[in-house]
């Protein structure tokens, strides 16, 4: 049995809408995967997308970017979707860019905006279909 893909997804507060609208459009591919969402953003998906399952994390200027990065660092997370604000100043921006240092670290597809984070799902990059039993699963590595 394959383990189900483990997803990060992440939105500073002028993306949560974006991340919620393509939450919202992917949410039969994201459906079988695991996710783990920092506070608010996890929460606003889960009242938008009742189908998914969401462990929330706390927020991330209160620590949710350092709880997800030391889940890439474990090895429990497959792929992040961080839908960044570059226009807007982060008072925890250091945590922000220890997150992308680590997906880079740990070698994890990253999607830091929508364009790539469609790419991703839809070419399968992140995400790839397994016909034999149409489940969501980690891409096998080569």
């Amino acid at each position: 049995m394959t383990q189900p893909f483990r997803l990060a997804l992440i939105a500073h507060d002028q993306k949560k809408a974006d991340m919620v609208a393509f939450a919202r459009t992917y949410e039969k591919l994201l459906a079988p995967c695991e996710i783990v969402a920092t506070g608010t953003t996890g929460g606003l998906i889960q009242e938008a997308c009742p189908s998914l399952t969401i462990r929330r994390v706390k927020s991330g200027p209160l620590g949710g970017d350092q709880q997800i990065g030391a889940l890439i660092a474990e090895g429990k997370i497959d792929g992040l979707i961080f839908f960044v604000d570059p226009m807007s100043p982060m008072p925890h921006d250091v945590d922000v860019k220890a997150l992308m240092r680590l997906g880079s670290v740990y070698d994890i597809p990253m999607a830091l905006n929508r364009a790539t984070a469609e790419v991703l799902v839809q070419k399968r990059g992140l995400l790839r279909d397994d016909a034999a039993d149409n489940t969501i699963t980690a891409a096998s590595a080569t």
